[in-house]
């Protein structure tokens, strides 16, 4: 462990991932060359919500089927169960087509005239992706596909609580910037035995715009124009033993809806994805019945690089073990997750003299499923999903006073969990088939907080590229949860900060709420998406600032107003997308989307004045290779 602390210390991204890769990491399940899909594994499970409660996209994109664009949907080993994957042309869908009658991959509905039956995720969420092979040499594969997006938001400068130290600073600071990022990613494969893969952002970040001011605790404060940043993915390398696929290096992981963990790279009906969660591991997976049967075994052993609650380069070192059992069958799935992670920080009381070590111990189980199946005598399909998460455990990163005391640990206790049912209707034929017409409901629910003083952080948050919406949760709530984390850091408030205080910028994820998201997509041609969705959502406490709480002792929201009142407020999205196919090898995205987002009473502050409705623009402009 002393060789990782001296590595973080140096605080470089490309010594620590090239000396960590050979770290732990994933491994895909096989059987006997026909490897089933296991679920990519890096949860932020566990990770308590926010300090005195803390915290893993999906949304509307979740669906059941489909895999990474570029990936065979029957051996691979990320990006299990999510939607909003790269649409497939051509050859590449046909042989989906053939995979999924033997492997059974996402929900595909078999028989005769399958092609014609079978539900394929680019219904719901067509982001474009490129899927044609680079070059083929006998039994060589070698694959070279990316993108580059560049995007421009526009909105209201928000209002949020000043700093002690100056309280002229009542703003964000910022109403638009010019934001881009380019993703390569490189596959070598032999046969279907051996697979060497490399993935890497670079360039990415803010090119230009107003810079946003004391919000310094959230992974991405916007407060620089630093387009240059360099953020390596993934390095891993895969064997596909007569017993199953072992998997070794860095690389993301996704399971389910998103709820719980996220990869950062599944497009959604509205907004981007981020970053995701970056974990080195070593996972063996298999289905223990024979290769054509539906049970799917993996486990895993990770050492986090970086995600929302954690990163190694700052001296956070987290460590998961990960188990996973999922039955799957043409039409359905149902899937278990379990995660046990433990976590420790360095920090210092008043000097070097005084030295002492925050622990997070949570364990977390997370359920989930979908199905998908056509309706008779129509075009149709009706889909859903599910994910339910419960985390428990204990951590000192956040304590009261008579914990401190008395020695005792922060008890952890939070659930959360999303559902979306819908039906695609269909245009085209064989592998020409759209969705032309898509509308779904989702439900989601996270617990909250309403006391973060009573030992127990009941505060559950979603994993960011959980995106429902453009305003609400991306936009208000994790500007505010950034502010809060920041301020809560003032020397002015107190000599030494909570190491909790990752936990309390949300980074976009839900927390402490509910909500209904419904949406709609209409397509009157392949390449056109015409989109709409609402989210009416509340919280499912009282709505207490930890910040507030911790450093002023009030029951206070955000705004300094009354914490009693659960209504977070309605947002109204629409947009529109355009896919231009150059060639097979290279496409161009053209869109954009906006939303108002009407502020509801938790957003009201201590006179009762509320929080004006805010806007945001998002225009879009991307390269598909």
């Amino acid at each position: 462990m002393q060789s990782f602390r001296s590595l973080a210390s140096r605080r470089d991204p490309w010594l620590a991932f090239v000396g960590l890769w050979v770290g732990l990491l994933s491994a895909t399940p096989a059987w006997a060359g026909e490897p089933p899909t296991p679920p990519d594994a890096e949860p932020e499970p566990a990770a308590p919500p926010i300090p005195p409660d803390p915290e893993p996209r999906g949304s509307h994109a979740t669906d059941p089927g489909g895999a990474r664009a570029g990936e065979e949907p029957a051996k691979v080993a990320t990006d299990v169960g999510q939607a909003g994957e790269g649409p497939k042309t051509g050859e590449a869908e046909d042989a989906e087509a053939e995979d999924n009658a033997m492997a059974a991959p996402e929900g595909a509905v078999l028989g005769a005239g399958a092609e014609d039956r079978a539900f394929r995720d680019t219904f719901l969420v067509d982001a474009g992706r490129i899927t044609e092979p680079t070059v083929v040499v006998d039994d060589v594969t070698f694959n070279l596909h990316g993108e580059y997006q560049l995007r421009y938001r526009a909105f209201r400068d928000l209002a949020l609580t000043p700093p002690l130290s100056d309280a002229s600073i009542d703003r964000l600071g910022q109403r638009h910037y010019l934001y881009h990022w380019a993703r390569l990613k490189a596959e070598l494969k032999y046969q279907d035995v051996f697979k060497a893969v490399g993935e890497i952002d670079v360039p990415r970040g803010m090119v230009i715009g107003e810079k946003t001011q004391w919000v310094t605790a959230s992974r991405d404060p916007l407060d620089e124009n630093k387009w240059w940043e360099v953020h390596p993915r993934q390095l891993y390398v895969e064997y596909l033993s007569p017993i199953g696929l072992f998997r070794l290096g860095q690389q993301t992981s996704q399971w389910g809806m998103g709820v719980l963990a996220g990869d950062g790279d599944h497009p959604t009906l509205f907004g981007d994805y981020r970053r995701g969660s970056l974990v080195e591991r070593l996972l063996f997976a298999t289905r223990p019945m024979g290769k054509d049967t539906p049970l799917q075994v993996a486990l895993a052993g990770d050492l986090v690089f970086e995600d929302a609650r954690a990163k190694l380069m700052d001296g956070d070192r987290a460590l998961q073990l990960v188990g996973v059992v999922r039955w799957q069958e043409p039409a359905w799935e149902l899937g278990i997750y379990g995660v046990y992670r433990h976590q420790e920080s360095d920090g210092e009381s008043t000097g070097s003299l005084t030295p002492f070590t925050d622990k997070l111990n949570v364990g977390v189980v997370d359920l989930a499923g979908k199905f998908n199946a056509p309706i008779p005598g129509t075009r149709a399909h009706v889909f859903g999903q599910f994910e339910a998460a419960f985390v428990a455990g204990s951590m000192s990163y956040v304590r009261n006073i008579d914990q401190t005391r008395a020695g005792n640990q922060e008890v952890v206790r939070n659930y959360g969990g999303a559902a979306v049912l819908g039906v695609a209707s269909t245009a085209g034929t064989g592998a020409d088939r759209w969705g032309d017409c898509v509308v779904s409901l989702e439900w989601g629910y996270a617990s909250g907080d309403a006391d973060p003083g009573d030992g127990v952080t009941k505060r559950f948050t979603m994993d960011p590229n959980h995106n429902v919406g453009l305003i609400l949760f991306d936009q208000v709530l994790a500007w505010k949860t950034a502010r809060a984390a920041t301020i809560a850091q003032d020397r002015l408030i107190v000599n030494r900060p909570s190491p909790g205080l990752q936990f309390l910028a949300s980074e976009g994820g839900i927390f402490g709420a509910t909500y209904l998201y419904p949406t709609v997509v209409v397509r009157p041609e392949r390449w056109v998406d015409v989109k709409g969705g609402i989210v009416l959502a509340e919280t499912t406490a009282d709505f207490v600032d930890p910040f507030q709480y911790g450093a002023l002792g009030n029951y206070r929201n955000f705004e300094g107003g009354q914490a009693k009142v659960h209504e977070l407020g309605a947002e109204f999205d629409l947009g529109v997308d355009f896919r231009i196919a150059i060639d097979p090898h290279v496409a161009v995205n053209l869109g954009t989307e906006g939303g108002v987002f009407v502020p509801g009473g938790a957003f009201d502050d201590g006179t009762g004045q509320r929080l004006p409705v805010q806007y945001l623009l998002n225009n879009k402009l991307g390269v598909q290779f």
